[in-house]
Order: structure tokens, then C-alpha cells, then sequence
């Protein structure tokens, strides 16, 4: 029986939307999970996270590996009660930040120094049936990742749901590598589901990853790989293209390979955009994660209802120093029901007050809320085409 009760379908493309059961409780679906890297919403306390409608969180398995360790959280008795959130945690594998370090680093600002140059700390030393040696990112010593560390790492962390270990292929790899890099990602993930088969905790959901870069027929390959195996959900990871039409033809391919049939959860990794998000739901998809909503908020860009500027607002922008407006008209968050102005916010965030960065947040986080509040009743109610084609177009959530 699947994790996920799909309660309607839309009729006019593939979306869906339902309940995804888990040992911590229920996430509506479609929906967006805040990423909580390092055991934490940067900036936010947990109790705000749930305020703001969300039902669950992503907890980083490389990150929380190297720093504080997965038996430090496993004595607090694991995630949940570490970082204070009761409700539902799914993790990653750790694949997508061990295999960045050989194809590009992770992101400055979650490693917390610089990501290029050959003296630079964390970086790949070998890549074998086995598993992944790197060195850390936090002190140069050398560590190794496979299938079933990563799958350890994430019983200890305690998740709810569970992603198993795979390479991560950047968009610039030809397809021979790709090729091979797929196939062992699946040799993979039969070591991940036979150590969760006998370590696993119970109530622990496994999902496999969907690999195969930008070709069709190993996408499609990949995804049916996938759904053979008894994974209780499964994820579309790995190079999606060199733009937004490329990404959704790639999605489009492995969610066809499934079927409609197929009613197991379908998550999406590392993507956020507005449009993304809507157009990722026609397609079929339950959830989502990416950096993107708080990341944009410590940098002081705030999401609106602005298609032509990629529904983003710069508050740093010299021209917002005077203005009374709020982000956004008729917004319920902090930032903007507390009547607090582009010229206060703008001043806060040169100013580096860390007041400015947790309201944006709040504001981004209360955006992508709301829009998927409103994809879910828009699927429920068979109005989806026109609710989408109202936020294209600019209309709020």
C-alpha cells in the first residue's frame, strides 16, 4: 500500500493531490519542504516553520555526517527532537554534495568558505563501486561515503523519509559516463534497500533516485530501474537540462515511464522557482525541496507576484531607500502585515541586521506556502488550469 493517498487528480494534465502518510505524520500534497540543512531553517525556530503551513522539513545527510555527526543525533534521540520539530523529515542521501565537490563545489555559502581552486578543502579523491572518499570541507581529513554509510547516517539522524545514495551527474558529462554512472546508481540502490531491509528503523520510508541526465532513453530507463524495486517513493535527482524547457521535458520523461498506475510519492530535487513549482505539479509531482525561498532571503530578494522579473524584488535596490511600501499588498506574513516597509527592510539588510534576513525569510517561505495552499484547492476543485494560468500571469497566491 502506497505511503501517498491520492484523494484528486486534475483532469486536463497529471497533477495530483492527497496525504502522504509518515511514522511523525501527514504532509498535503503537492508541497513545498523548506530545506533544513544543518538541522535547521536558517534563521527561523521551528514552531515558526510550522506557523507558516509546512508539514515537513529536509535535513542534509552529507552536512549533518560531517558536522555534529550522526551519533550525536541519534544520543539526542535523533532529528526531530535535536532540532526541535515533531512533525515529518525527509533527508538526502548526501550523493548531490559528496559528487559537487568533484564536479564544482557545494555552494559558498553552506560550506561556509571558498568552493573552487585546487587548494580548496573538501574535494573527491576516488570514485568506486564502493563508495566516494573525499576529503571534508571542514578539516581536510579524509571520509568515505557509499550506500550503506549513507543509509546508517540516516537511520541515526531518525528521518521519516530516507533517499538512497547515488552519483549525481552535472549537466557538462557526456553520455557514456552517464550511462555508467546510472547503472552503478542502481547497483546502489539494491545496497541501500538490503541494508534498510535489516538496519533500517521502523516506519522509515525509502525513495530511489530517478538518474540519467539529460537522454531520454536513460531517463526513461532509469525511472522504470526505479519503479521495479520495492522503494516506497521515488525522486527525480541529477542534471535537469540547460534551461526551464529542458528541465520539464526531462521531468515529463521520467514521470511517463511510471504511469499514472503508479500512485507512489514523487518528489523533485533542488527545484523552487514559482514556475517550477506549478509546472512541476501538472506534471505529476508531490513534493519538492530547494534552497531557493531562504537562500533569496538572506540576500535580500524577496518573491512576488512578478513573472517578468522572475518573480523576484532586490530590497538592497537604491530605489526602494524611501519607499512605504510593503513586499507585497495584502500579504498575511510578518514581514508585511507587521507594516513594515521596502525602506525599513532595505535599511535592515545593508545594515546586515539579521532582523531583515529572518523577516524576508519568513515572507519567502509564507509565499510558497500559500501558492501551494492554493495549487491543492485549485486540483481539488478542477480549476487548475485556470488558477495556473492566473499565477503565470501574475496573479498572488
Amino acid at each position: 500500500m502506497s505511503a501517498l493517498q491520492i484523494l484528486h487528480r486534475d483532469p486536463g494534465s497529471q497533477a495530483r493531490a492527497g496525504v502522504l502518510r509518515t511514522a511523525h505524520g501527514a504532509v498535503r500534497t503537492p508541497a513545498f519542504v523548506p530545506l533544513a540543512t544543518k538541522a535547521t531553517v536558517k534563521g527561523l525556530e521551528p514552531r515558526e516553520v510550522a506557523a507558516l503551513g509546512y508539514d515537513m522539513v529536509l535535513g542534509n545527510t552529507f552536512h549533518l555526517f560531517l558536522e555534529p555527526g550522526a551519533d550525536l543525533v541519534a544520543h539526542f534521540n535523533g532529528l526531530h527532537d535535536f532540532m526541535g520539530w515533531p512533525h515529518p523529515v525527509i533527508t538526502d542521501s548526501g550523493g548531490f554534495q559528496v559528487f559537487s565537490m568533484g564536479h564544482g563545489a557545494v555552494a559558498d555559502e553552506v560550506k561556509g568558505r571558498a568552493p573552487t581552486g585546487p587548494d580548496r578543502m573538501g574535494r573527491v579523491l576516488s570514485i568506486d563501486e564502493d563508495g566516494v572518499r573525499f576529503r571534508s570541507y571542514i578539516d581536510g581529513s579524509e571520509r568515505f561515503m557509499g550506500p550503506e554509510t549513507s543509509m546508517e547516517v540516516q537511520a541515526k539522524l531518525g528521518a521519516d523519509i530516507a533517499l538512497v545514495f547515488d552519483e549525481c551527474t552535472p549537466f557538462h558529462i557526456g553520455r557514456e559516463y552517464t550511462a555508467r554512472s546510472t547503472e552503478r546508481t542502481h547497483r546502489w540502490l539494491d545496497r541501500c534497500l538490503a541494508f534498510h531491509e535489516e538496519h533500517g528503523p521502523p516506519g522509515q520510508l525509502v525513495y530511489g533516485i530517478v538518474q540519467g541526465g539529460v537522454y531520454e532513453d536513460l531517463r526513461i530507463a532509469s525511472a522504470q530501474e526505479i519503479a521495479a524495486r520495492p522503494v516506497d517513493g521515488i525522486a527525480i535527482g541529477g542534471s535537469l537540462g540547460a534551461d526551464k524547457a529542458q528541465m520539464y521535458e526531462i521531468v515529463g520523461w521520467a514521470l511517463c515511464a511510471l504511469g499514472d498506475d503508479d500512485a507512489r510519492p514523487r518528489h523533485l530535487l533542488g527545484i523552487g522557482d514559482v514556475d517550477d513549482l506549478i509546472r512541476g505539479v501538472e506534471l505529476g509531482v508531490d513534493t519538492f525541496d530547494c534552497a531557493m525561498p531562504t537562500r533569496l532571503g538572506r540576500h535580500g530578494v524577496a518573491i512576488v507576484p512578478d513573472p517578468a522579473n522572475r518573480w523576484r524584488v532586490d530590497l538592497t535596490a537604491a530605489r526602494h531607500k524611501q519607499s512605504h511600501e510593503p513586499i507585497m499588498e495584502g500579504c498575511p506574513c510578518p514581514a508585511c502585515s507587521g507594516g513594515h516597509s521596502r525602506g525599513y527592510l532595505r535599511y535592515l539588510l545593508k545594515n546586515r541586521e539579521l532582523t531583515g534576513v529572518r523577516l524576508l525569510t519568513l515572507h519567502n517561505l509564507a509565499y510558497l506556502a500559500r501558492l501551494m495552499v492554493g495549487l491543492r484547492a485549485a486540483i481539488a476543485g478542477g480549476t487548475l488550469a485556470a488558477h495556473a494560468a492566473g499565477l503565470r500571469g501574475g496573479a498572488a497566491p
